[in-house]
């Protein structure tokens, strides 16, 4: 059967009619395919820019790393107090870190293990005690009162600062085990000894002491009055019946330590330095039998 002229027409105009829609429909697909592809091209240069911007930025520094010394420096104070409390082996790291308002990590990174840390206490416990000694300026004092300012000095200094006892206690116990690695404690003690044998032999010299004794022995001497005093005077308050840290036993204690040194130095008697002061001037002297 042969189409009529008319009929092919209709037919050609349906097609050319769905070859447009076609044609319209790929060319809005392609418009949109290239749109996304440059939104995507764009979102990638935009992600890598800001990713080298973060990168090229220096980071933040945390809080402990823009202070490391001050870091260091409250680890160290809060390690003294637990030492002193607990001891080596009773005391604990973690509660070191917290006093610090540090983690143990800190702690390791500024210091180290926790043997490491104790012997850095220790040694910051004598140099603290060192330092302040220099600043008696004893070269400068007549050798009595030098003598007497040194005694005065360890003395309140004991009183001041428990911990440091406590820790001298807790190294003992261990027959000086960390303190032998410790080569800082050693270099420091002998300026300290030396400036004490100056004040000794000037005293010598002026006439002041009888004999030029070995500083080391005066110093321990020194040290062991207060020392023994204080760190059994809760025993010994007990035992004998009264406060031996109240304040007027402590002031006789001092004086007493006074007398007994400077008799030594002296050769005078210790109830000649027991008098208030310029009660010695004024007492007659002993006529001789």
């Amino acid at each position: 059967m042969i189409a009529s002229p008319a009929a092919k027409g209709d037919a050609c105009l349906r097609i050319a009619a769905r070859t447009s829609f076609v044609l319209k429909d790929a060319t809005a697909c392609y418009i949109r395919c290239i749109f996304a592809a440059v939104s995507c091209i764009l979102v990638r240069v935009r992600t890598f820019d800001l990713t080298k911007a973060k990168k090229s930025l220096p980071k933040k520094a945390l809080k402990w790393q823009r202070d490391p010394e001050g870091m260091r420096i409250r680890i160290l104070e809060a390690a003294k107090k637990e030492f002193a409390a607990h001891g080596l082996a009773g005391a604990r790291v973690d509660r070191i870190a917290a006093k610090a308002g540090a983690n143990k990590r800190m702690l390791y990174y500024h210091v180290g293990k926790k043997d490491d840390l104790y012997l850095a206490v220790l040694e910051g416990a004598y140099e603290q005690i060192r330092v302040e000694e220099r600043g008696l300026d004893l070269e400068h004092l007549d050798p009595p009162d030098a003598i007497e300012t040194l005694i005065g000095f360890t003395w309140n200094y004991f009183i001041r600062n428990p911990e440091f006892l406590a820790l001298l206690n807790t190294e003992n116990l261990v027959q000086a085990k960390h303190l032998k690695r410790s080569d800082k404690v050693k270099s420091m003690h002998s300026p300290f000894v030396e400036m004490i044998r100056t004040v000794v032999n000037r005293g010598v010299e002026s006439g002041d002491f009888k004999v030029a004794m070995d500083p080391v022995q005066l110093y321990i001497s020194i040290a062991a009055l207060s020392f023994f005093y204080l760190s059994n005077s809760a025993t010994l308050s007990v035992i004998f019946g009264r406060d031996l840290l109240a304040k007027q036993a402590r002031d006789e204690r001092l004086a007493h330590m006074v007398a007994l040194v400077l008799a030594a130095l002296t050769g005078k008697s210790v109830a000649e330095f027991l008098l208030p002061k310029g009660a010695a001037a004024r007492a007659p002297a002993r006529q001789p039998a």
